[in-house]
């Protein structure tokens, strides 16, 4: 087996989904011990550094990155730098480009440790109600193509379900959602951790009454709960 003595590490490292104060301890450490920051959003990643007197340097990775800055990842790994990825919000590899980034450096037998906080996923969960010994994590809906067979799948599955939407979708995916879970309880929680966070409970009947258009903004959470027998 290759020696590792002199490959770094690629720490995936969970960040805050709002409030700042999430941030763990150990998160801190590890970032300001790295080399390297990678980061999906440069602008909100200074943001936080700067915010917890972490000064080293910072290059991108994001969705539309070539498959070239992996490469330059991976490379700078094996050439001895630890470096640390963090999303733009929550925890990487959740449904955002951190996926490949980890897949690509587990092909290189470089060792990928997580540093375990935020995530709107279990925040959102541990408030539903809803009984969680079981969930479906489905991520974002089309934003085009294929959404309703995308719901159809959703609705079909008998455990609890959550689904990320943007507030500039969230109206139509749960009017289109409703079609197929008409009376079966949700929970919508949206800027969680944040100053106006919201959590919404009922049907999306009731939800869509209550959800004013000044409140569309931020992130939203969807969480179905399980079909009843």
């Amino acid at each position: 087996m290759r020696s590792q003595n002199h490959i770094g590490t690629l720490y995936i490292i969970a960040t805050p989904i709002g409030n700042l104060e999430d941030i763990t301890l150990r998160a801190v450490e590890v970032m300001k011990s790295t080399d390297l920051i990678v980061a999906e959003d440069t602008r909100t990643a200074r943001n936080l550094l700067g915010r917890f007197g972490i000064g080293k340097p910072i290059i991108s990775y994001f969705a539309r990155s070539p498959e070239a800055k992996i490469r330059e990842i991976i490379d700078y790994i094996k050439n001895g730098k630890n470096i640390a990825y963090v999303s733009e919000a929550g925890t990487p590899g959740i449904s955002d480009p951190g996926q490949k980034l980890v897949s690509a450096a587990v092909k290189e037998d470089i060792v990928v440790v997580p540093i375990p906080g935020a995530s709107a996923l279990t925040a959102a969960l541990s408030v539903s109600g809803f009984d969680t010994s079981r969930f479906i994590f489905f991520g974002f809906p089309p934003a085009k193509k294929g959404r309703e067979k995308f719901f159809k799948e959703a609705a079909s599955i008998g455990s609890v379900v959550i689904l990320y939407e943007s507030p500039h979708r969230i109206i139509k995916t749960l009017g289109q959602l409703e079609a197929f879970i008409v009376q079966r309880q949700v929970m919508v929680a949206r800027e969680l951790t944040k100053k106006f966070e919201t959590i919404y409970r009922g049907t999306i009947s009731e939800i869509l009454k209550r959800l004013k258009p000044e409140e569309i903004r931020g992130e939203f959470v969807i969480v179905l709960d399980k079909t009843s027998k």
